[in-house]
C-alpha cells in the first residue's frame, strides 16, 4: 500500500490550518513537514510552533524531517509538539546511533534520509534500528526542484538492503515526486510518497493525491 505524505512546505502559510485541513480531507495519509534551520540547508522554515498549530489541525501522522545541524538540540521540542515520526539527516549526525536512540527513548518513531550523493553505506548498519529510510530525490533545501532521475537505482538497493534486513522499514522518496515520478519509485520499491507543489499547487487536490496513489499502486 503506497502512502501520500503531502508536503506542508508547499502550501499557503497564510492558511496552515486550513490547507492541513483541506489536504486530509483530501485523501493525505500523513503530513510531511520540512523542518529547515538556514545552516544545513539555506533555507529556514518550520519550527515546533508550526508543529504544535498542525497538530491542533489535524489526526493524521505528522512526519517531520530535521534538515537542521546537530538535530539533538530539538527532540524535545518537536515531540512536545506533537510529531509522530521524527528523520535526521545521516549527514548532520556524526554519532548516528546514539542520535536514532534518543529518538527512540521519545517513543517516537525513527527516520534517517540520505542526500542524493550519499551511499547507503552510510546507513546500512543502522536499518535494525530505523523504522524509515528516505533517499532524498532532490538536493534538500528549495522546494519545486525536478526530480533527478539517476537516483532510482539507489532507491531499488535501498529496498534490496531492507529486504535483506527482515525488518518492517518503510521506504520513503522526497523530491520532485508526481504521479510520472512516483510510478517510477514505486517500480524501485518505494512506499512513502512525499508530495509538495504537485498537490498544493493544483486547484484539486484530491484529484492530485488519487492520481499520485493510482501511479504508485500500480
Amino acid at each position: 500500500m503506497s502512502i501520500i505524505a503531502p508536503s506542508i512546505l508547499a502550501a499557503d502559510f497564510g492558511n496552515l490550518k486550513s490547507e492541513a485541513e483541506r489536504v486530509v480531507a483530501a485523501g493525505a495519509d500523513w503530513i510531511h513537514v520540512d523542518v529547515m534551520d538556514g545552516h544545513f540547508v539555506p533555507p529556514i522554515t518550520f519550527g515546533p510552533i508550526a508543529v504544535e498549530a498542525l497538530r491542533r489541525a489535524t489526526r493524521v501522522p505528522l512526519d517531520v524531517h530535521l534538515m537542521v545541524e546537530s538535530p539533538q538540540r530539538h527532540f524535545q521540542q518537536f515531540v512536545e509538539a506533537g510529531a509522530d515520526r521524527l528523520t535526521v539527516q545521516v549527514e548532520a549526525c556524526p554519532d548516528l546511533l546514539g542520535t536514532i536512540r534518543e529518538i527512540r527513548n521519545f517513543g517516537k518513531a525513527v527516520g534517517v534520509a540520505v542526500n542524493p550523493e550519499t551511499p547507503l553505506e552510510r546507513v546500512e548498519a543502522f536499518l535494525p534500528e530505523i523504522d524509515l529510510l528516505l533517499v532524498m530525490t532532490v538536493n534538500p533545501g528549495w522546494g519545486g526542484q525536478p526530480f533527478i532521475r539517476s537516483v532510482l537505482p539507489k532507491i531499488a538497493e535501498a529496498k534490496k538492503l531492507i529486504d535483506r534486513s527482515s525488518r518492517q522499514i518503510l521506504l520513503q522518496v522526497d523530491g520532485g515526486i508526481n504521479a510520472a515520478t512516483a510510478a517510477e519509485c514505486r517500480a524501485q520499491g518505494a512506499g512513502v510518497f512525499v508530495c509538495g507543489t504537485s498537490i498544493f499547487r493544483t486547484e484539486d487536490y484530491a484529484r492530485a493525491i488519487h492520481a499520485i496513489r493510482g501511479s504508485a499502486s500500480s
